[in-house]
């Protein structure tokens, strides 16, 4: 006999889950509002970022009067910071060593522009008949050069007559300066720039006397504990480096012009200081700085000696210095911490220069070098310190 059984219904639950795996969309069809919104939301937030950097950049071209005193002075502090710090070594409090500090440097640029104002004006006064002469002596040491000039003269006269040349090389136009609109801007210019150096000086010297003021008022108002730790090792890393580097390139920078005066004095360059401390100047710029040194010394050169060869050796012995300290020199005594991308070096120098214009250029790799050091301490920002680095 078969023994009785019941058939009970069974429940879905007694079914293993299987979880549902989303199907994909079919072609042509609308994708999740899930995956819209997130995307919409990727785009705003590009949008935004875009909108905040050239408003920041609109705000720093447009409020440059203002802006760049303050940059300069924040550069200058951090590269001054130690000599501050040494003196509070020495129990001098921070408001009389800064003023100690900027005597002793207003002192030492006061000095060398008393002894280089007066060849300085001399050689800008003189800069007209530098010129021609300039030019006469490149025609007689390149005569191809000066055959080829005539001859494009030669074509630009075809056609004419003989009196109509004669009336052209008569004719001695006149002109009436009638406004004073070059003289005008010339002192409007020297007002500015005077204004915004006493402006740097100033705001220099309460940066210097305030210590270490901003920085506990930056960490009393982070939120956290480790939002203040992170923005004191920011800050301080920041200063390290644009001071060691500032002050690194300063001492090469101040080395190689000293070299480089030497080099001409012996030569015989008249004025073998003035043209030492150009090049030392030109020689903060990265690339355009050494170019500009170059063609500068070669043109002394060409203007004091009559051959080619002995022109030549000032420029020659300028780039040779510039060689060996950019090769060996700075990166043995700046070391791998300043290693950036000559890339992004270059084009930092190309929008600085556009931005602020000579002061930009002198700003552009400092700047480089704090935006580094903040995306190497923001985890979220380590792709950026990725690209910054060679």
């Amino acid at each position: 006999m078969y023994a009785a059984t019941t058939t009970q219904p069974i429940a879905a639950t007694d079914y293993p889950a299987v979880a549902e795996t989303p199907r994909e969309a079919a072609p042509g069809s609308e994708p999740p509002p899930v995956l819209s919104s997130a995307a919409a939301a990727t785009k705003t937030i590009s949008l935004q970022f875009l909108l905040v950097v050239l408003g920041v950049v609109a705000f720093v071209y447009f409020a440059r009067p203002v802006v760049l005193p303050v940059f300069l002075a924040c550069m200058a502090g951090m590269t001054l910071k130690p000599l501050i710090r040494w003196l509070a070594y020495c129990h001098i409090r921070p408001p009389f060593a800064a003023v100690i500090v900027l005597s002793v440097l207003m002192t030492v640029v006061g000095v060398g522009f008393y002894h280089l104002w007066r060849p300085a004006m001399t050689w800008v006064n003189d800069a007209p008949e530098h010129m021609t002469q300039l030019r006469q002596r490149v025609q007689t040491i390149f005569p191809r050069g000066a055959r080829i000039t005539q001859a494009a003269a030669a074509v630009n006269n075809l056609g004419a007559t003989e009196a109509e040349k004669k009336a052209e090389q008569t004719k001695a136009p006149t002109v009436e300066v009638k406004d004073n609109r070059g003289t005008s801007s010339l002192m409007n210019w020297t007002g500015t720039f005077l204004a915004g150096v006493g402006e740097t000086l100033v705001l220099l010297y309460l940066l210097l006397a305030s210590g270490d003021l901003f920085l506990q008022k930056l960490v009393h108002v982070m939120p956290t504990l480790s939002d203040k730790k992170r923005a004191v090792e920011i800050s301080h890393e920041i200063q390290q480096n644009i001071s060691n580097y500032l002050f690194s390139v300063t001492l090469i920078n101040i080395g190689l012009g000293m070299v480089v005066s030497g080099g001409l004095y012996f030569l015989g360059v008249p004025n073998a200081a003035l043209w030492g401390i150009l090049v030392a100047v030109f020689n903060f710029v990265p690339y355009f700085g050494p170019v500009a040194g170059v063609f500068l010394l070669a043109s002394v050169g060409l203007l004091t000696f009559d051959t080619l060869w002995m022109g030549l050796l000032p420029p020659a012995w300028y780039l040779l210095l510039h060689l060996l300290e950019a090769n060996f020199i700075t990166p043995v005594l700046l070391g791998r911490r300043f290693t950036l991308n000559p890339v992004v070096i270059f084009v930092s120098l190309i929008f600085w220069t556009w931005l602020w214009g000579v002061p930009g250029a002198l700003l552009s790799v400092p700047i480089l070098v704090s935006i580094k050091v903040i995306c190497d301490r923001v985890p979220s920002m380590s792709h950026v310190s990725e690209l910054l680095s060679r």
